[in-house]
């Protein structure tokens, strides 16, 4: 029963699909830490960690609690551990709260900056879950939570802002916004019926996939510009790869054909982000 419920809890956030951010944390912290030489400390690398997923928790946890009358219409999200009663309702909400608690206290033990931007970032990754109600930029929205992961790790090594690593949340950012309205494809008649802003319902599906490309392109130019601020030749791999996985994605989702959706959001995006992840740290590391 007890392991029944925790794997409720841990298919509630999808916490495999931690692989997404994840790597970029990472080289927000070996950005720190090798490129512009601030001490690696194994426990503010643990702190990081901890904040990512308590963070993502609270996040997801609540994005789930908004949705759950929305999830119980859909057939595709029916099942899901609220709508289904799998995790009640006041204990979805303890899981929030203590999380988000969890997250601030984290960011304590690392930096006043950090402690100081806390709210303002669950502010952000809370506030998506509203988003979809009210605008079509929900998307963006999403990619500007999960892009603090690289920005915010970079903080809570250093304690300042720096341009490289913004360019890799820029990365991040139109990256994910890319490939969620990829994912909103599949719920485009649904979303319809329920007055519910998306891309693929303002644009259609076919305009849409064509601007999950073009962002899709940005990201290839900024993985080009961050190049040049001499990464290591190991950066090149995997940003080349990157690149490919992204293209493929594009190749395998059509308008008429939606069958290997899951392929490309998952699968590929996070092969692509574990990959560029470790090559750029291999880059930093032997340059």
């Amino acid at each position: 029963m007890h392991e029944n419920k925790i794997k409720s809890y841990l298919s509630l956030v999808k916490f495999s699909h931690t692989i997404f951010a994840l790597p970029f944390a990472f080289i927000g912290f070996f950005l720190a830490t090798q490129k512009y030489n601030f001490e690696f400390k194994w426990s503010l690398l643990g702190l990081v960690v901890l904040c990512m997923i308590f963070a993502r928790n609270a996040a997801m946890g609540f994005n789930r609690l908004i949705d759950r009358e929305i999830d119980l219409k859909n057939t595709r999200t029916a099942n899901r551990e609220i709508p289904s009663g799998k995790i009640q309702i006041a204990s979805a909400r303890l899981f929030i709260i203590v999380n988000a608690i969890f997250f601030v206290a984290s960011t304590y033990f690392i930096n006043p900056l950090c402690f100081y931007l806390s709210p303002i970032a669950l502010l952000i990754i809370l506030g998506y879950s509203f988003t979809k109600k009210i605008t079509v930029l929900c998307h963006f929205i999403l990619g500007l939570g999960l892009s603090l992961a690289p920005i915010g790790a970079f903080i809570a090594v250093t304690g300042e802002f720096k341009l490289l690593p913004m360019l890799f949340s820029i990365v991040v950012l139109f990256w994910v916004s890319g490939f969620d309205i990829i994912y909103a494809l599949q719920d485009e008649s649904f979303d319809k019926v329920e007055n519910l802003k998306s891309i693929p319902v303002l644009f259609g599906k076919k305009r849409a996939l064509l601007l999950s490309r073009l962002l899709h392109l940005i990201v290839v130019l900024f993985i080009g510009l961050i190049g040049l601020f001499d990464l290591g030749n190991f950066y090149w791999l995997g940003a080349f790869i990157f690149s490919i996985l992204l293209m493929y994605q594009h190749t395998i989702v059509k308008v008429n054909d939606l069958s290997k959706l899951n392929l490309a959001f998952f699968t590929a995006n996070g092969i692509a982000s574990v990959i560029f992840g470790i090559f750029v740290i291999l880059g930093l590391l032997v340059r």
